[in-house]
């Protein structure tokens, strides 16, 4: 069920925010949470990045599998705190709201 809408105030996401937190947290570094949320090219992006730096590690490239796997981290981490608080949208340009998260008016 969609929240009733106000005008001028914003959406929130119908995706629960403690699930992608979860998944983001467990999962961030093969994209989990965007596959959930609905942001197919952040996660393929993600599970390259993934795919990329093990394949890396397995053929002795390891230059490139540090470079990969950090890369990987990093966005996972980005991504994490970003949902921690409440500023990171779904798929359809949502906010997923932390429990009592006020939300204002959308800017254009």
């Amino acid at each position: 069920m969609e929240a009733p809408t106000v005008p001028g105030q914003e959406v929130p996401s119908s995706k629960s925010y403690a699930t992608a937190v979860i998944m983001s947290s467990v999962l961030g570094w093969v994209g989990g949470h965007h596959f959930y949320l609905g942001r197919w090219r952040e996660a393929l992006l993600d599970l390259g990045l993934t795919i990329g730096w093990i394949y890396c590690f397995a053929t002795d490239k390891w230059i490139f599998g540090i470079v990969f796997l950090i890369a990987d981290l990093a966005h996972a981490l980005v991504v994490t705190v970003m949902l921690l608080t409440g500023n990171f949208r779904d798929g359809e340009g949502r906010r997923v709201c932390y429990p009592g998260q006020q939300l204002t008016s959308r800017r254009s």
